[in-house]
């Protein structure tokens, strides 16, 4: 169906480790390749310079407004992750709306879990009956991955891009080369105490490996750890069965082009998780920690959610910390086969910028047309 033409105004504060960008800058360039106008308002947006360094026709980058108001005001307003929009702008968003007789959508996008909360919470409006933003109404928008939630960012041409990459290609474009029977690994992470462990398992006689490192977090970490073992366990990599590979930040495509060269993808956070998950790859997942370890049930509800085989959950446990024990040995093809069952099932649900467009068109109704 086709939309008419409007603009969004989609906030976004970086906070931490990229992820809120990342989902933002997905979700602004989804929206104008479907043919609406998105103004991209941050407090800090210096990572787009090699997240997405050739910007993208219909999205517009602004800094954080102050004392600036929005000239004009929108036709959609997108909070992200609870961030706080400034009152001037509230203020012009709602005169706009008084003065037109229009409805003018104001969404808290919020976090994506598994857990079922989040069905009960999907769409919910709350009336905002005093301050700046006196007479809207903010709805809340949880992504997710079952019907009922606001589904996954996947992009129209995602699967045909995916169709026609070529693995060897891209790695030799990076300057990497795989060797025969050599193993890929992808790692994107915090600073898992499991990480020691990964290093000897993928060290291993009888299977090559290759560990693709990410820059940033993961890159000083796997270098911390390594500075520790080179001095305490000079033998432990004797037989050179792991290679390791440090990667420069890549964009949002080539970190696709990663995940979807690799035998096996470790991420963290939202957005790499569900690039993982359309990559159709066995992935192990590195929570985000929360106080009192609320992050364990979260994690529990999307093993849950994608059947995860019984050695998948317990890689994650460990790897998550959720459990002491040791990390065990892949079993890349059960795991395998896990994956792929699961992303089968989200590719039969609406995703996330479809779920958006209509549920705005349904908020404005016909004279949004």
């Amino acid at each position: 169906m086709t939309r008419p033409v409007q603009l969004w105004d989609i906030f976004c504060q970086v906070v931490d480790n990229y992820g809120d960008i990342g989902v933002c800058w997905r979700l602004a360039a989804d929206l104008a390749a479907r043919g609406q106008q998105v103004r991209l308002w941050l407090d800090d947006g210096s990572a787009l310079q090699w997240m997405a360094p050739l910007g993208c026709p219909g999205v517009t980058v602004l800094p954080w407004p102050s004392q600036q108001l929005p000239d004009p005001a929108g036709d959609v307003l997108l909070e992200t992750f609870g961030c706080q929009i400034p009152s001037l702008f509230l203020g012009a968003v709602a005169d706009k709306a008084r003065n037109t007789g229009r409805v003018i959508p104001w969404i808290n996008l919020e976090y994506l879990s598994a857990e079922p909360y989040v069905r009960r919470s999907h769409g919910l409006p709350s009336p905002v009956l005093s301050g700046p933003g006196q007479g809207l109404v903010k709805h809340f928008f949880y992504p997710g991955f079952t019907t009922g939630t606001g589904g996954l960012l996947r992009e129209t041409q995602l699967l045909q891009r995916q169709a026609n990459f070529r693995p060897e290609n891209w790695l030799r474009q990076q300057g990497l080369t795989r060797g025969p029977g050599e193993q890929l690994v992808s790692l994107f992470c915090y600073e898992p105490k499991a990480l020691t462990t990964l290093l000897d398992l993928l060290a291993r006689p009888g299977q090559a490996s290759q560990l693709l490192v990410t820059a940033g977090r993961a890159a000083q970490a796997v270098r911390t750890v390594l500075e520790y073992k080179n001095q305490a366990q000079a033998q432990w990599n004797q037989a050179q069965n792991l290679t390791i590979n440090y990667l420069p930040y890549l964009s949002q495509d080539d970190f696709d082009h990663l995940l979807w060269s690799c035998d096996l993808n470790f991420v963290r956070g939202e957005d790499s998780l569900v690039r993982a998950l359309w990559a159709g790859q066995p992935l192990v997942w590195q929570i985000y920690p929360q106080q009192d370890a609320a992050h364990h049930d979260k994690l529990d509800a999307f093993l849950d959610q994608i059947q995860a085989p019984t050695s998948l959950r317990k890689f994650h446990q460990s790897w998550n910390e959720v459990d002491d024990l040791p990390l065990i040995q892949f079993d890349l093809a059960d795991w395998t086969q896990s994956l792929r069952l699961s992303r089968a099932k989200l590719l039969q649900q609406s995703d996330l910028s479809s779920q958006l467009l209509a549920f705005v068109h349904g908020l404005q109704g016909p004279e949004a047309a």
